[in-house]
């Protein structure tokens, strides 16, 4: 069900722009909602006569169930103790019933990485995440969304599914160790007493198109960002193709380790689509979707965006990607916000800023992230209301020493200046 945030309606009244702040989180320092809260304070400090909304998104990873819960305020939050991935309980894990009886569930709220008390990339498993299905199940849900990101795991799903009642033996009969790497024991998959899924059945969201094996799999790619190394990247890599053959097979999708995003989380994608009949969906479309960016977009003459870290990757299955090409079909300018650049900002990008460069550091910018977003937002506003009152000049509007906004003309979707034109020259 698409949220239905609030929206300021009419034509804006000339020199009042409609801001949309659409951010993905801040990883590691920020989440989205809280992010986009701190930007548009700054753009109100600097232009308050200006319409802002806040609508934060996520693109299927940590950080999906609060940019629902702020998009749908109608939705409702359960909690309950799970098992963590290195085999302790997480006392409050959580995941969203939305009113269209969809329920959302969060690998990194019971399976995340930043959940272990150090890397164990061997035994980590995602055992909770599979509670949580089940809870969310039980509570009568027709369908359920599992976003998949951020996890400590490369069990295959096989934490989760063991979880929902499936059954992963090795040659005496016996249940192999949770974790990925006891996969290379398993020889026998027992599906009988696995759980139905729900009438609406699973779609998992995933922000990667990496399939199971492979150079670009799992294992390869994800492995060694939960401590991997070339040695246990190897047995990882054999257990899943071990899993591959045996879970394919008894749960009649055998193609499903191909399939686009079936690596992700560690292979929970894999094991969902496999067993469960999961659909692997493109999770910052989906989340977009749910939480009516398109339809914001439509009554904004302007978008602000950001994200962590800005690289070749954002633009492929991430949330700057996705407001980036739903601004263009929307005819509305874009501008950036990122921690860091380690890429030139795209082209349809009409200005852009860089925490670490307006705080004068990387870790300043950590530090204290609400701050500099503020500065951020207010920056850009004030750039924006620079430009308004010269738009014939040919000098971009500055915005830091590492960031500019060039000036703006007025749109015909209303009369406020608007910043356009070619993207900033950004050093990171």
């Amino acid at each position: 069900m698409p949220g239905n945030p609030p929206q300021p309606s009419g034509p804006a009244a000339a020199g009042r722009t409609r801001v949309l702040v659409a951010p993905d989180s801040f990883k590691g320092s920020l989440p989205a909602a809280e992010a986009a809260a701190a930007i548009a304070a700054g753009w109100s400090s600097a232009r308050p006569a200006d319409m802002v909304v806040a609508l934060p998104v996520a693109d299927g990873g940590e950080g999906t169930l609060d940019a629902f819960a702020a998009a749908v305020p109608a939705a409702r939050r359960h909690t309950r103790a799970v098992t963590g991935p290195d085999g302790r309980r997480v006392a409050a894990a959580a995941w969203l019933a939305l009113p269209d009886g969809v329920a959302l569930v969060e690998l990194a709220q019971s399976s995340g990485l930043p959940l272990m008390a150090g890397p164990d990339p061997l035994r980590a498993q995602c055992t909770g995440l599979g509670e949580m299905i089940a809870d969310a199940a039980d509570a009568g849900s027709r369908q359920i969304l599992v976003a998949l990101g951020g996890s400590a795991s490369t069990d295959g799903g096989t934490g989760l599914l063991t979880a929902l009642g499936a059954r992963f033996l090795d040659a005496a009969g016996r249940p192999i160790a949770p974790g990925g790497g006891s996969l290379v024991e398993l020889a026998e998959v027992d599906l009988t007493g696995l759980r139905r899924p729900p009438p609406g059945g699973v779609r998992c969201l995933v922000d990667v198109d990496a399939p199971l094996l492979g150079p670009t799999g799992a294992a390869a790619v994800f492995g060694p960002q939960k401590g991997a190394g070339a040695a246990e990247i190897a047995r990882l890599e054999a257990g899943l193709a071990r899993l591959a053959e045996l879970l394919g097979r008894a749960g009649g999708r055998a193609g499903a380790a191909v399939l686009p995003g079936a690596g992700a989380a560690g292979g929970c994608a894999f094991g969902l689509a496999a067993a469960f009949g999961a659909e692997l969906v493109p999770g910052a479309a989906t989340v977009a979707a749910h939480a009516g960016l398109p339809a914001a977009l439509a009554r904004a003459d302007l978008v602000v965006t950001g994200e962590g870290r800005f690289d070749r990757t954002s633009l492929s299955g991430k949330v700057v990607g996705e407001v980036l090409a739903l601004a263009a079909r929307a005819g509305v300018p874009v501008l950036l916000v990122a921690g860091r650049f380690g890429a030139p900002a795209p082209a349809g990008v009409a200005g852009a800023v860089a925490l670490a460069d307006l705080a004068g550091g990387a870790a300043e910018a950590m530090a204290r992230p609400a701050h500099w977003l503020r500065q951020a937002g207010a920056s850009l506003g004030q750039a924006s209301a620079t430009s308004a009152t010269s738009a014939t000049s040919a000098t971009a509007a500055a915005v830091s020493p590492a960031a500019a906004v060039s000036p703006a003309r007025p749109t015909s979707r209303s009369q406020p200046a608007t910043p356009r034109g070619p993207s900033a020259t950004i050093t990171s």
